[in-house]
């Protein structure tokens, strides 16, 4: 089997795989609708692009303005992927008007093949497809790729640091495999997408075979990549929760609201009577046992507005109501653990009965505050 033929094998894997993970997508029933149906958006994309490595030259001779159309499409694929991490970010965000902007470069792409390839005859588009490596119009395309990639891999990781920002000020529950998935699938797509990059200089130069074998390893970690996904996303599907898209980040709020330097200066009394209250209530109260607990549920229960609860944690306090909640729970933890009545539960049991529901969180944040082992703390007491 020669290079080309295995090259075509694996492209046609991974379009199989991402079809049918669209379709899957697409007609599964699911309250993540939007975040669905735009990850099977990407997939299709990056199936219609990956289609080019095994279509055969004779349909491509008789269908040129759909190849070049296909191209085009390339356009899409980062954009969908970026719509796509904000809509598993943020469980209220709807497509609206202003996302059309992030087609104007498949938009703009195809204004000019309108103008300088579609009505060509075919003779004159032949001439553009043999020598298209030479081609000022993909030259300027390929540029345009590559900017994109830059621009919407920083755009990606911005929404992602909101996104954890926003949880540790908003939410309790230690468990953030959403970020990480989303980090972890993020940073593997812009891996492959500026190694892309850098092979398709190789289309530029008169080096064929490096061109072939670059394609295929490109194509294996394409492949690779799809299975994991498709894995990941079925053996995990809290994958696509996201979080309330109307919260706010503390400093934000700080910097709306031109009286906060005010009060800090004027009402110190009533803030450090605020936060003596707040550490009251989580002490003999204890609702940090919740694993669930949100700043707005220990706002309704305190009775204190949630913008000025966030406010008094995230800023007067100076902690994040993730790191501010998991602080009492481990104070739990150690006095159950010191507690020599207690000694038949097992560290599974404490962890779960202080609010954590997972080991190695509970095992992470336990040693963050004691630099011990909840084991190690319990022998040493």
């Amino acid at each position: 089997m020669d290079i080309a033929s295995l090259l075509s094998i694996l492209s046609g894997m991974s379009v199989f795989v991402s079809f049918l993970l669209a379709f899957f997508l697409f007609t599964v029933k699911t309250e993540n609708k939007l975040a669905n149906r735009l990850f099977a958006c990407y997939l299709l994309f990056f199936a219609i692009d990956n289609i080019g490595i095994f279509i055969n030259e004779d349909f491509i001779k008789s269908h040129f303005n759909f190849e070049f159309f296909r191209w085009s499409i390339c356009a899409l694929i980062i954009p969908t992927f970026y719509l796509y991490i904000i809509s598993v970010c943020f469980a209220g965000f709807r497509l609206k008007a202003k996302h059309l902007l992030h087609a104007l470069p498949f938009l703009i792409t195809n204004a000019v093949f309108l103008s300088r390839l579609y009505f060509l005859n075919n003779s004159e588009k032949m001439t553009f497809y043999e020598h298209r490596a030479q081609m000022p119009e993909l030259y300027g395309f390929q540029l345009m790729l590559s900017v994109q990639i830059v621009v919407y891999s920083v755009a990606v990781f911005l929404v992602l640091k909101k996104y954890k920002a926003l949880y540790q000020e908003n939410y309790a529950n230690p468990k953030t495999s959403i970020f990480k998935w989303l980090f972890q699938i993020s940073t593997v797509l812009f891996v492959l997408y500026y190694l892309s990059i850098a092979k398709n200089v190789l289309r530029f130069v008169d080096l064929e075979t490096l061109w072939i074998w670059a394609n295929l390893i490109m194509q294996f970690f394409v492949l690779s990549i799809t299975c994991w996904f498709v894995l990941k996303a079925l053996n995990h599907p809290e994958l696509f929760r996201g979080i309330d898209s109307k919260l706010q980040l503390a400093r934000d709020i700080v910097h709306q609201d031109e009286n906060i330097v005010e009060v800090k200066e004027n009402q110190n009394e009533t803030i450090s009577t605020q936060i003596a209250l707040l550490k009251q209530y989580m002490t003999e109260k204890e609702p940090f046992l919740d694993p669930s607990l949100t700043i707005q549920e220990l706002s309704n229960q305190i009775n204190i507005p949630v913008r000025d609860l966030s406010i008094l944690i995230n800023h007067h306090i100076d902690q994040h109501f993730f790191d501010f909640v998991n602080e009492y729970r481990i104070q739990k933890a150690m006095s159950i653990l010191k507690n020599p009545l207690k000694n038949d539960l097992t560290v599974l049991e404490i962890l779960y009965e202080v609010g954590f529901n997972s080991k190695s969180s509970f095992n992470t944040y336990f040693k963050k505050y004691t630099n011990l082992t909840p084991t190690a703390y319990r022998n040493a007491s």
